[in-house]
């Protein structure tokens, strides 16, 4: 017999086995999942969750597809949250912090709490890179940001207001077409594989079993 553990989403309780995620205990408490599940293995930031365990006071935040089930733990989903998404023509702006003025002001409004941060699903310095972003620092804001996952967590939790994902990604993309050096030897790769030069090698890569194409990418060469 498993070991059965009590939780309760949206307000409902259930038994279930205790080595299950959160997104598996709700499939098998019968919920059928056809949003927020997304990669289901823990980094597309589609199934961010928030939490509280019977007794405890704190809030938490978490992914649902990787985090497992606790005794007495009251769980509610955020499959979407309204981050403001601001439009811009990334070959127009400005490489300095007038972009954020114009775009995203209320990051000038941040209280420092450190909310964003103890709430990200990723364990990421949200309110360092928000600083960064102040300060038209944008390399450091997208090195800070890199792992974001935009799954709206952080936002969720901050009294100003601040779209941090959004932030980040605006930050990201002025480094990576203004800042960051050219990188030739990915131009050269891509003309490759447009030119059809690796087109035996994928079709042999797309017919190896699944576990032989894990044991390739673990063990890949990864350039520093």
């Amino acid at each position: 017999m498993e070991n059965m553990v009590t939780i309760f989403l949206f307000g409902k309780k259930y038994e279930v086995p205790e080595n299950l995620t959160i997104m598996s205990a709700m499939e098998y408490a019968g919920y059928q999942l056809v949003r927020g599940c997304g990669c289901r293995n823990g980094f597309c930031g589609a199934c961010a969750t928030i939490y509280r365990i019977k007794g405890q006071h704190e809030l938490k935040a978490c992914l649902a597809c990787q985090t497992k089930v606790e005794d007495n733990m009251y769980i509610a989903t955020l499959p979407f949250f309204p981050l403001v998404k601001q439009v811009y023509d990334i070959e127009t702006v400005k490489t300095n912090e007038t972009i954020m003025m114009q775009l995203y002001p209320e990051i000038y409004a941040c209280v420092g709490c450190n909310a964003c941060t103890k709430a990200c699903t990723q364990e990421l310095n949200v309110m360092q890179y928000i600083a960064y972003a102040q300060r038209g620092e944008f390399e450091k804001c997208a090195e800070e940001s890199f792992d974001c996952v935009m799954c709206g967590v952080c936002s969720s939790r901050c009294p100003a207001g601040i779209s941090h994902p959004q932030v980040a990604m605006l930050a990201r993309r002025i480094n990576g077409k203004y800042l960051a050096p050219d990188c030739g030897h990915l131009e050269d790769r891509v003309r490759e594989i447009k030119d059809g030069t690796f087109q035996d090698l994928i079709e042999a890569l797309m017919n190896k079993p699944i576990d032989e194409i894990k044991e390739l990418y673990n063990n890949r060469d990864i350039e520093k």
